[in-house]
């Protein structure tokens, strides 16, 4: 497996509609493997593809609601995601990005959402998502169209130490 550069702001590539995924091959595989790993090193909490310079509607997410920091957490590959439900209840929290080091912002999102996707494998899948889930996956999927959470942000700033651990969790 392989760590892979991401792109970083103002990176045109970061502003491009990504394309849908149609080979479910073994290429495919070693990228999402690459992607998890690339996104442990970094660290994060998910990464999409155009932020590796991959234009494929692609995202990958490992996170844990659990807050014992033993409990393992879960993996979600979802390809060419779809949000089909959201809820009304928006919530705004920081967020943090791969592709935007050093920065936080202020952003309103959904409080939960449904999404419609393929597993690695090109089965359909249905996930319903609350709270930082639902956060992690419409952050990722606004990177399949070229959005970036500055887009959407009150406001972007330098964090301090203790908000820089909180967008951690």
């Amino acid at each position: 497996m392989a760590i892979l550069d991401i792109m970083t702001f103002p990176d045109p590539f970061l502003r491009l509609k990504a394309k849908q995924v149609t080979k479910f091959d073994a290429e495919l595989q070693t990228l999402i493997e690459n992607m998890f790993e690339t996104m442990r090193a970094a660290p994060g909490v998910g990464l999409a593809a155009p932020q590796i310079g991959e234009s494929l509607r692609l995202v990958v997410v490992e996170y844990t609601e659990d807050e014992d920091e033993n409990a393992k957490p879960k993996k979600y590959v979802l390809i060419n995601p779809e949000i089909v439900k959201r809820s009304e209840e928006t919530v705004t929290d920081l967020e943090g990005c791969l592709s935007l080091p050093g920065l936080v912002g202020s952003v309103e999102r959904h409080q939960s959402v449904t999404v419609k996707a393929k597993n690695r494998f090109g089965k359909p899948l249905k996930i319903e998502a609350e709270e930082w889930l639902a956060r992690i996956f419409q952050h990722e999927i606004d990177h399949l169209d070229g959005v970036l959470y500055i887009d959407r942000a009150e406001e972007v700033f330098e964090p301090t130490p203790e908000e820089a651990e909180q967008i951690k969790d």
